[in-house]
């Protein structure tokens, strides 16, 4: 299929001065299978060449864990750290692990800031690890203050299926594209589903609390239209974006599609809280406790169309499934560059997975447009060959940068 090239002529023997956030400086420590490792980048594009296994992976999810969340692998704050061995001190003592932690030096606009994370010493009491925020050496109270310093997105190998997985990876995947705008966007799906799992506690004990249940149903109502309103409002700024081709990358319609949605077309927000309220109450008659069960934006289904054919995602090529994610996440670095005044630093792992030549080509033209720092990695240069004139390049070996 042939696809209309939109784009004007980037020369890729160019450098091109960069305004967005460049990380000039990444240092890790105790990080997955490293025990240290430094890294000073200068230029617009890193890639990270070496082996499966070697390590390249886990720079991306350390960087991608100095953004809110639980990184690109979404893993436990105490996976992260490096498999332990145990070292004997002088005294025969048996040194205590140490946690992982992750420092950017970032300069965006002429300024720089340190960010700093990492995982809290675990209490010996059994609680769960805690994870540290700094910014400029200073403590900060929630990892959302992030969001001021640095925007990051990231495509995986694992997000090739996600428009043939379960709608829960959708859901996920669009909610991070809405956090880039919105800080609290994350906090309302978070409220919003422990207020799920408790309502089906109690709705599961021999004793209902009828006020309690009232209450946590009216958190559910307003929470979940509020997610709801925030997903179509990215949606609806996204689209002119993604409707157009972007070199080679496909044009896409995207929609939100569930009970609540609909209830959206023509009724106002609080016509709609009301009536969710009625739903919750109505299932609580009929004995419904799971969440699939209830209506609400934990069961809506994020939507793709392949504009040219109009295929469904799901039912496109693997070639073509990753082309429109390219395309979902080139639209939306767009979005933040002309609402927030950069596009985010890019996480590319294994860009070139179902990827050929001309689109390859095509990518790295519109990745230097966006005028962001690009992170990628292969296990092949010669899939780099475009840009390895203008980018830097590092090989990794069994967790060390060579």
């Amino acid at each position: 299929m042939a696809f209309e090239l939109s784009q004007p002529e980037v020369d890729l023997n160019v450098t091109r001065q960069v305004d967005g956030p460049l990380i000039r400086k990444l240092t890790v420590s105790n990080f997955r299978n490293y025990s240290t490792a430094l890294l000073q980048p200068s230029k617009q594009m890193v890639v990270l060449l070496g082996n499966n296994g070697a390590g390249k992976t886990n720079l991306l999810e350390a960087i991608s864990m100095l953004s809110p969340g639980r990184g690109l692998r979404r893993a436990q704050l105490t996976q992260l750290n490096r498999a332990k061995t145990d070292v004997i001190n002088k005294d025969n003592t048996i040194e205590a692990q140490r946690q992982w932690a992750v420092s950017v030096r970032v300069e965006s606009n002429g300024l720089q800031t340190t960010i700093g994370t990492g995982c809290a010493p675990v209490p010996a009491d059994g609680k769960s690890a805690k994870r540290l925020v700094k910014i400029n050496g200073d403590i900060v109270k929630s990892q959302t203050s992030l969001n001021d310093y640095l925007s990051v997105s990231w495509l995986t190998p694992q997000m090739d299926r996600l428009f043939v997985e379960g709608g829960s990876q959708r859901r996920r995947f669009l909610d991070r594209l809405v956090f880039a705008f919105d800080a609290l966007h994350s906090k309302r799906v978070n409220r919003y589903n422990h207020a799920l799992r408790e309502r089906k506690k109690l709705l599961q004990s021999w004793t209902q609390d009828t006020s309690w249940l009232n209450a946590i149903e009216n958190s559910l109502a307003e929470l979940g239209v509020a997610i709801a309103l925030t997903r179509q409002d990215l949606i609806r700024r996204l689209s002119p974006i993604i409707g157009k081709n972007m070199g080679l990358f496909p044009s896409a319609f995207i929609y939100m599609e569930g009970e609540v949605e609909n209830w959206l077309e023509g009724n106002s927000a609080l016509e709609v809280e009301q009536r969710f309220r009625e739903e919750l109450k109505k299932s609580r008659a009929n004995g419904f406790s799971e969440s699939n069960q209830i209506p609400g934006p934990h069961r809506s289904e994020f939507k793709c169309l392949h504009s040219s054919n109009k295929m469904e995602a799901s039912l496109c090529s693997t070639g073509e499934q990753k082309a429109l994610l390219v395309s979902i996440m080139l639209s939306h670095a767009i979005l933040r560059k002309k609402e927030c005044g950069s596009a985010p630093i890019l996480l590319l792992d294994e860009i070139s997975a179902h990827l050929d030549e001309r689109r390859r080509s095509s990518l790295f033209e519109l990745l230097q447009d966006l005028d962001s720092q690009i992170w990628m990695t292969g296990t092949e240069s010669g899939a780099f060959s475009d840009i390895l004139k203008i980018a830097e390049a590092y090989n990794i070996s069994e967790g060390k940068i060579v």
